[in-house]
């Protein structure tokens, strides 16, 4: 973080795995009957979203979406951000410690700072969390994971181009005490506790207490100057929650979570280096740590006409602390050329508040109405940036200082209606008006250790803001109870901000908000009963404003945050399948897709010095001054697929034994549009095998499981001048007891 039936807004609604293993409808017992097209279609226990503030079949919604239940993702071995993208297709998540750049189709977040929002927003319990960073938060007692694949924001909270998260996580019931514990141990020595209760307390009031807790040992082999454990993970959370009913009109749902993560700093060699990623030399000190916490407050009421008014409000605040090796370099046990560190202490604070009045289902005309609020700052603390003479063995080095607040507001206005024009097909129409605003006070400086004072000081004091309306038009057709078709076209908008202190009385560059126009249609197919489901689909985007970190053509003497010119195209096909056959079930879902930017030119300040002129739509093209156009989107792979597969043995009474694979690949992406394969721009392509056994008898499991089967060691995100792994293979065993 330096220093600093209806969401048809979204692409072609495809599912992958587990979901539909957990929530398919249930199947008929004769097979050959259930192959004839007048079979009826059991929807009982069909995918469900409701990230659109109702709950729909995802089937028969024209929405893109991975949904995961609790169950699937410890099948899936899906424990946090990272390993969503090994069971979503078009996802890719480049993590760096503090932050992480969350990609749908190439649209998202690609720079790692606090200055650039987020194009794909994550949802814990209805409340945007924190953009972009704090993302570490693990995945224990969930209901469910919406992946919603294309811009969102006419139906809720923020607005998004690139596709939003919902995790859900389970309520408090009223029904009877329950809940489970689990423990784990594998190599790494990594140890996990996790468990949950529910405690009725009448009939209209509930308690959930859920905990986790894990302690691993660094995945990496370090040398330098710092050759202790840093990468080492020690993380507990917490969360509690509340349920009270006191009629069947009116719910008050209130949680609280809490997260303490010890994450070493995540040790990263040079971006240009080669060999094993996971043998890192640094002159550095590095650590990491996030703390922060959520409140969410949900308050719903129907009317006995069906109508329902609800109020999400949301209040989060982390403070995380970084230290790392910004070149990621290091000679063993010297300081011959001193240190390029950084450091973070900051702290960021949020206030939301969402209104939604939801019409009844009922009657051929439907339509949802919304009103948020959103003040997100973050504060940067004096000496918090930069390592002084007191730091213990720091070797000599030059570091950064950056002082002062980065306040954001967000302010919205947001609908859309729904009308059956003959039965089966329905048009729909949303809107979304949405002031954003962001402002810097703040002033960095630079120091040497061992020098006194500053070397140098940069001050900005500046504010910018945003506004934008967007929309959405779709047509549903539901042609019989197998077939469901949708068209629409969608837009959405990413906001604008300010560039941190400049030089030399250069002002700061405002850049502006990113716009996305996609066209989508799409077919689901359901046979056999419910026991086969399909999706297909495509889409083509017109991407505006592409915010990209390049040398500020006013100022070569340093880098900025600017906006590609011109239209980057991005266009795709998604694929899924899923077949659920009692004992035998299965999942398979792929994505092909291509990007191409438009004119723009941009010097790479790697190569040496900028020169004198290069403007980002005429250039003149030199050897530095780069012509762009036609190349790839960054973090948009070509090819991604997942496939899963499981297969359960009896074994007499209640007694199963089940093994499990699932495989995903990821294609080859470029981490900066200047695509140096020198430079350490290109991320290869990344195949994953996750394989588990488990045994289930009763309220008992045992889980033999391993990650990364194959032990791929493989570069996983690329920040700035650093590279940094991905997880070697993990194994181990793990026990479950429900109650």
């Amino acid at each position: 973080m330096k220093a600093f039936c209806w969401l048809t807004v979204s692409a072609v609604a495809l599912m992958t795995a587990g979901a539909a293993q957990a929530q398919t409808a249930e199947t008929t017992t004769d097979p050959a009957a259930a192959a004839q097209a007048d079979t009826p279609v059991d929807h009982s226990n069909e995918i469900v979203v409701t990230a659109e503030r109702r709950s729909t079949s995802l089937q028969r919604t024209g929405v893109a979406a991975t949904v995961l239940t609790g169950e699937d993702l410890t099948r899936k071995s899906v424990n946090g951000v990272e390993q969503l993208q090994f069971a979503t297709p078009s996802l890719t998540v480049n993590t760096t410690g503090q932050g992480n750049a969350f990609n749908i189709r190439g649209i998202g977040k690609t720079e790692q700072t606090s200055a650039i929002g987020v194009g794909v927003v994550t949802y814990r319990d209805g409340v945007a969390t924190l953009p972009g960073y704090f993302q570490a938060e693990p995945y224990y007692d969930i209901a469910s994971v919406e992946v919603l694949r294309g811009p969102q924001g006419t139906f809720a909270g923020g607005n998004a181009t690139g596709g939003a998260v919902f995790i859900t996580e389970k309520n408090p019931d009223t029904q009877s005490v329950n809940g489970y514990a689990m423990a784990q141990y594998g190599n790494y020595n990594d140890i996990k506790l996790q468990g949950a209760v529910n405690i009725p307390v009448s009939d209209t009031l509930a308690f959930r207490f859920a905990g986790n807790m894990e302690h691993r040992d660094t995945f990496y082999n370090m040398s330098g100057n710092w050759t202790g454990n840093p990468g080492d993970r020690r993380d507990y959370s917490g969360r509690a929650s509340m349920l009270w009913e006191p009629s069947a009109n009116f719910r008050v749902l209130l949680k609280g979570d809490y997260n303490n993560i010890e994450y070493g700093g995540l040790p990263a060699s040079n971006a240009t280096a080669t060999g094993d990623p996971l043998n890192v030399a640094n002159n550095a000190y590095l650590a990491g740590r996030d703390e922060f916490g959520r409140v969410v407050l949900n308050m719903a009421y129907t009317t006995d006409g069906g109508l329902t008014l609800r109020s999400i409000s949301g209040f989060q605040r982390g403070t995380t602390q970084i230290s790392y090796d910004a070149d990621g370099t290091g000679a063993a046990g010297t300081a011959a050329a001193p240190a390029l560190s950084f450091r973070d202490n900051i702290t960021e604070e949020i206030w939301s508040q969402e209104f939604n009045i939801v019409s009844p289902d009922t009657g051929p005309f439907t339509w949802v109405l919304g009103g948020y609020w959103q003040s997100d700052k973050i504060f940067i603390p004096a000496n918090g940036g930069y390592y002084s003479d007191a730091t213990p063995n720091t070797p000599a080095a030059l570091d950064i200082e950056i002082v002062g607040t980065n306040p954001k507001t967000a302010l919205a206005a947001f609908g859309q209606v729904g009308y059956e024009l003959t039965d089966g097909l329905q048009v729909t129409l949303g809107g979304r008006w949405s002031r954003t605003s962001s402002a810097n006070d703040a002033v960095a400086r630079a120091y040497y250790t061992g020098i006194p004072g500053a070397l140098a000081s940069l001050v900005q004091k500046d504010k910018t803001v945003n506004k934008k309306v967007n929309g959405k038009l779709a047509i549903n057709w539901t042609v019989d109870p197998h077939h469901f078709l949708y068209a629409f076209v969608a837009t959405g908008t990413k906001a604008g901000g300010l560039n941190g202190p400049n030089l030399a009385g250069v002002a700061p560059l405002a850049f502006d908000a990113e716009d996305v126009t996609d066209f989508e249609l799409g077919w689901k197919g359901t046979f056999m009963g419910g026991r086969l489901r399909t999706q297909l689909g495509g889409y083509y985007n017109l991407y505006k404003n592409f915010q990209i970190n390049i040398v500020d053509p006013r100022s070569p003497g340093i880098s900025s945050l600017y906006n590609v010119p011109g239209n980057t195209r991005l266009y795709g096909i998604e694929a899924s399948a899923q077949g659920n056959f009692d004992a035998f079930s299965f999942d398979v879902s792929a994505s092909v897709s291509n990007s191409k930017l438009a004119t723009f030119y941009a010097a790479d300040p790697r190569l040496g010095a900028a020169p004198a002129v290069c403007n980002p739509e005429t250039g003149p093209a030199t050897a530095r001054c780069i012509n762009l156009e036609g190349r790839e989107q960054n973090y948009a792979p070509k090819f991604t697929l997942s496939a899963g597969a499981q297969y359960a043995i009896p074994l007499g009474g209640d007694a199963t034994l089940t093994p499990r694979l699932d495989y995903a690949h990821i294609g080859a992406v470029w981490g900066t549009l200047f695509q140096n394969v020198a430079r350490g721009d290109r991320i290869e392509a990344r195949d994953i095998v996750n394989a588990q056994l488990t045994l289930a008898t009763g309220d008992w499991s045992i889980a033999a499981y391993s990650t990364n089967l194959t032990d791929e060691h493989y570069v996983a995100a690329i920040n700035g001048n650093r590279r940094l792994a991905g997880a070697p293979r993990q194994y181990g065993l793990r026990v479950s007891r429900s109650f």
